[in-house]
């Protein structure tokens, strides 16, 4: 058995099947152009590390290799059981009704090869034509949510033993009061757009109300992206605390993450950023720099995302529903 480099801290998820932790760190294996071996090597060097959260979505065409470095890691003793894994995946648009939820969670769990999730999550609170997923969405095939539905079906996704923990990422607090309204079983995970260019205050207060683990995604700016921004690892602010702490900027964002008592998801295949951004847990932000951090401008980075055809009314995918995100 080898020893992982990090030990990851974690938090306790509520409204989960038993009691479920989640590290507040995890990798993301979202990449466009998407290779399959590169994101099996990176998830096999995460696990050495000490990574044991690794998120995926059924969009994103990185649940076969996920699988397959897990089965691959697990026969090379880098990790002694599934049971020491967190595997978060997500329910597309186009399978976001009631009949094809739970089918969807089974296809994943085939491509993953795995007997269940840890956190299932509905990716974006819309829906679309059942069986398309063309992304940007075409604006015909484009369609509001029955979230009472959906829902209803991701809470069965759990009592059949699917998924240990249900979700949602993308959901407004409004969008949750509707989910909250109905729900028997809760959402355990928000997972939202969370930096210090774009943080979240007013969202991330009302989960904590309501016991609602807030993970962040793109917690970097997801720079280099045609839909990501420099705004975050360029920001003068950023770059002045780090110097001054002989820390990266990588390292100041995931710190101040979580001090909000947020986790986070990063993706980075390169072995040494890899390692870098778990070296976070043994030093902390003053509360001058905390302040300073604060008072960044905020500028959401979604604005530059194109969900559907710009043919369409929709300008941005934050107008594709009410509230804020």
């Amino acid at each position: 058995m080898e020893k992982p480099s990090f030990i990851i801290p974690e938090v306790r998820l509520n409204s989960t099947a038993g009691a479920r932790v989640m590290p507040v760190i995890g990798l993301g294996t979202a990449a466009d152009p998407l290779d399959q071996i590169t994101v099996k090597a990176a998830v096999i060097e995460g696990l050495r590390l000490g990574y044991r959260h690794f998120d995926t979505a059924s969009k994103y065409g990185s649940e076969v290799p996920l699988g397959e470095a897990i089965d691959e890691a697990l026969g090379l003793g880098i990790v002694r059981s599934r049971e020491e894994l967190f595997v978060t995946s997500k329910l597309w648009c186009s399978d976001s009704h009631a009949d094809r939820v739970v089918p969807a969670l089974k296809e994943s769990l085939r491509k993953l090869g795995l007997e269940y999730l840890d956190l299932y999550l509905v990716h974006w609170p819309i829906s679309c034509k059942p069986g398309t997923y063309v992304y940007p969405v075409d604006e015909e095939d484009l369609m509001p949510m029955d979230f009472e539905s959906v829902w209803g079906a991701m809470e069965e996704c759990q009592r059949l033993g699917l998924t240990k923990s249900i979700g949602v990422s993308n959901c407004s607090s409004k969008k949750l009061e509707t989910i909250l309204s109905f729900a028997t079983i809760l959402p355990s995970v928000n997972q939202v757009e969370m930096n210090p260019v774009w943080q979240q205050r007013k969202l991330r207060e009302f989960c904590k109300a309501k016991g609602i683990t807030v993970t962040a995604f793109s917690p970097l700016g997801a720079i280099g992206k045609d839909w990501g921004t420099n705004l975050v690892m360029e920001n003068e602010t950023l770059r002045e605390i780090a110097e001054a702490r002989g820390k990266s900027v990588a390292q100041v964002c995931l710190r101040w993450i979580y001090q909000q008592g947020a986790t986070a998801v990063v993706k980075s295949f390169n072995k040494g950023r890899m390692r870098e951004n778990l070296g976070i847990f043994d030093w902390e932000l003053s509360e001058d720099e905390l302040e300073r951090i604060g008072r960044i401008p905020q500028k959401r980075m979604l604005l530059k995302e194109k969900f559907i055809s710009p043919k369409g009314p929709y300008k941005s995918l934050h107008e594709l529903w009410d509230g804020e995100l």
